[in-house]
Formats: C-alpha cells, sequence, structure tokens
C-alpha cells in the first residue's frame, strides 16, 4: 500500500510539473496574429506576465448593468476562445467580445494595444458588424497588473469598438544600463579603502586605545610611504642634480695706495 502511495503521488507530481512545463512554453503562442509578424509576436510576448490570469470590470448605470472578464490568449470566464466576455447581470446573458484567435498587438515604449476581433455579431448596431475589444495597457511599475476599467463602446459607425484600460508594470522599459568593468573596479576599490580606514580607525582607538593620528591604522607605514614618495618624486622630476649654494664670501678691497713721498723741495736748487 505504501508503495502504491508513493507511485500515486510521484504521478500527479509528474503530471502536475509537465503541465507547468507545457503552460510556460504556450505563452502566447494561443493568440493567433493575422498575420503573423515578429514584431507583433514579441509586443505580444511583453505581456507574459498577464497570463492565466482573469481580469474583471464592471459597467453600473440606469439602463446597463454589465461585468467585463478578460484574459490574455486565454479562456476569458472559462469561455472557449473568448479573450474578452461582457456578461448582462439583469438578463443573465453573456455575450463574446472578442476572441484571441484574431488578435493584433501595438505597443511603444511604455505601453501595449491589445485588439481582439471576430466577437459576436451586432443585432441593431454597427450594420451587423462584429464586436470588437482594445485593451489598452499603460506602464505603472508599483504593480504587475492593476483592475480593469471599461472606457467607452463606440456602437457608432461600421467599426464599433470596446475600450478598456488596465496598467502594469509588464509594459515597462526595460533598464538596460550596465557599469563597465572600470566602474565596478572603481566601486570594488571604494568599498575596500573605506572598509580598512573605518574598521581600523575603529580598532585602533577602541581596543589599542590610541589617541591623535595614531588612530590612522598603520600611520607610521604611510607616513614613510609618503615620506619615500616625495623622494622618489623629486629623484624624477628634477631635470638637474641639486648643487649646495656657495657661501656668501665678500669682494676684497684693492689696497689703498699710499700718496708718494715727494721729496723735491730736498734737492739742491
Amino acid at each position: 500500500m505504501k508503495v502504491q502511495s508513493c507511485l500515486g503521488v510521484s504521478l500527479i507530481l509528474l503530471l502536475f510539473l509537465c503541465g507547468f512545463v507545457a503552460s510556460a512554453e504556450d505563452g502566447t503562442q494561443k493568440c493567433k496574429l493575422s498575420p503573423e509578424t515578429k514584431s507583433e509576436r514579441q509586443v505580444l510576448d511583453r505581456l507574459i506576465p498577464l497570463l492565466h490570469k482573469n481580469f474583471t470590470a464592471v459597467k453600473k448605470d440606469d439602463k446597463e448593468n454589465y461585468k467585463y472578464v478578460f484574459q490574455l490568449c486565454g479562456d476569458a470566464g472559462g469561455v472557449p476562445g473568448a479573450g474578452v466576455v461582457q456578461y448582462d447581470e439583469q438578463k443573465k446573458s453573456q455575450m463574446i467580445v472578442g476572441r484571441y484567435n484574431s488578435t493584433k498587438a501595438i505597443g511603444g515604449s511604455d505601453w501595449v494595444m491589445l485588439i481582439y476581433e471576430s466577437g459576436d455579431k451586432y443585432k441593431t448596431h454597427c450594420n451587423g458588424g462584429n464586436r470588437q475589444a482594445t485593451i489598452m495597457i499603460s506602464c505603472q511599475t508599483s504593480t504587475v497588473a492593476d483592475s480593469l476599467e471599461v472606457m467607452l463602446e463606440d456602437r457608432e459607425g461600421d467599426d464599433c469598438y470596446y475600450l478598456f484600460e488596465m496598467d502594469s508594470s509588464a509594459v515597462c522599459p526595460v533598464n538596460n544600463s550596465k557599469l563597465s568593468a572600470g566602474s565596478i573596479l572603481l566601486i570594488v576599490g571604494f568599498c575596500l579603502v573605506s572598509a580598512y580606514l573605518i574598521g581600523g580607525f575603529l580598532y585602533q582607538r577602541l581596543i589599542v586605545g590610541a589617541k591623535g593620528m595614531d588612530q590612522i591604522p598603520h600611520y607610521a607605514f604611510w607616513a614613510e610611504i609618503g615620506n619615500l614618495s616625495a623622494d622618489g618624486c623629486d629623484f624624477v622630476c628634477r631635470s638637474k642634480p641639486r648643487e649646495e649654494p656657495n657661501e656668501y664670501r665678500g669682494v676684497a678691497s684693492e689696497p689703498e695706495e699710499e700718496p708718494e713721498e715727494r721729496d723735491d723741495h730736498l734737492l739742491p736748487m
């Protein structure tokens, strides 16, 4: 019995994992684009965080009482093939507003417009054309997906549509800025130097009990390094060898000439 129980649990887990992997691989493939383009598929793939979730909006007034259910590339409200379903709370009826097998996707830097076409036909409006749902999804970084809101139903003319709005972080621009290798090295070096100085200062002050400049870790070593660096700079940067200044020597004064003694007056006339 224990072996059978273990096998049963293992089989259930295996089926669950297989189903999870299959659903993850499907992604937005259930949405059929016509025509299929790489750009529109990439826009749809931006909405992957919204998969397998029903989003509900309610519109109530004196004449109407409707509930709308939207799902990305899945059966909204459990209705097969429906991307958006309208429930009439008074008549207890439902209407498919748009189908995900007829999808269009338009995207900008911080928004995506999802269009479900081929909904149920109008009876008295829009010349009997098909309903169409347009879901405008705007960037909102604080939420994966906000509540759905009904903005309007355009039933004038031939191109009729329902407009919905919701916010989601899935359509926000991705920040691809990366630090260069030099910036990373500078940051790491700054952190290491800061940790060394702060840790060494605290050790010298609290453990060793140093005061003043001695609180600097390995102060004697860094002082010596400073002196050696100054000597090296002096040696390398000077273009001429240093000479001792000449001692000051006074200029020797010339001996004064003594006046010649004239003894001409002693000669006989």
